[in-house]
């Protein structure tokens, strides 16, 4: 007799998501494998399975989709700075004593030549800018406003999608995904004269350009910290993941 499939909900949003995705369904193709994407912005890659796009409804509406798919494994590979699902997640799985793994790539780590300013809120770091500043904004479309008071410096904000509201007019805005090459940010950075440079600690590989940029110019960089998630297991990689997967499909843990 044939085992029933097992149902893995991935909750998308990062690069790490898309290899996944792909990842996932190769190593399981007896099971199912849904994807799922907040919807933040409308480039949405295809990975290549089932997907469906936008908010379940908090907690009640994400109960609610975890028992009518069947679902018996969510893996968690949303931003770091997503705090909301990865909090709904957790209360989900816990509710329905569902399996429950994050990808949690490692955070970036300043080298003893890095001219790091921590700071835990999108707030301190915008006071932390100096007058007269020229930053480069890596920070997403929906907190760009918390920066947009500052007209007292310029602000080259490069996003995927426009902000909710115009930018203030001397500022200039970048819609482009972050290029993989350091060379392309050190380009970028030269020709737009920047002094400092404000990010979330996102980790990861595909958006260290900017830290590799600002490192060889010697810039300042506003490293704004990640938030607190829930307690839940990890894995910081696609594979271990995978490994992982494995095991609790196996056991049905």
């Amino acid at each position: 007799m044939t085992a029933e499939a097992k149902h893995i909900l991935l909750l998308a949003g990062t690069s790490e998501a898309r290899q996944l995705g792909k990842s996932l369904a190769d190593a399981f193709p007896e099971n199912r494998l849904t994807a799922s994407f907040a919807g933040a912005v409308r480039d949405l890659p295809d990975l290549g399975v089932p997907t469906r796009v936008g908010g379940f409804g908090g907690v009640e509406g994400l109960l609610a989709f975890l028992q009518q798919e069947n679902i018996s494994a969510i893996v968690d590979a949303t931003h770091p700075f997503a705090v909301q699902m990865s909090r709904n997640a957790a209360e989900a799985a816990k509710t329905l004593n569902i399996p429950l793994l994050r990808l949690e790539r490692p955070a970036w780590q300043p080298d003893e030549n890095d001219r790091w300013t921590h700071v835990l809120t999108m707030d301190q770091a915008a006071k932390a800018l100096p007058a007269g500043a020229r930053a480069f904004l890596a920070i997403g479309r929906k907190e760009i406003e918390r920066f947009t008071h500052r007209t007292d410096v310029f602000g080259l904000a490069r996003m995927i999608e426009p902000p909710p509201n115009p930018l203030p007019t001397s500022w200039e805005l970048l819609l482009s995904r972050p290029p993989a090459s350091a060379a392309q940010e050190i380009s970028l950075f030269r020709d737009r004269n920047i002094t400092h440079v404000v990010t979330k600690n996102s980790g990861g590989s595909r958006s260290f350009a900017k830290i590799e940029a600002a490192r060889f110019l010697k810039l300042p960089v506003i490293m704004i910290a990640r938030p607190t998630l829930p307690d839940m297991e990890t894995a910081p990689s696609v594979a271990a993941v995978v490994d992982r997967c494995r095991q609790i499909l196996a056991r049905g843990d």
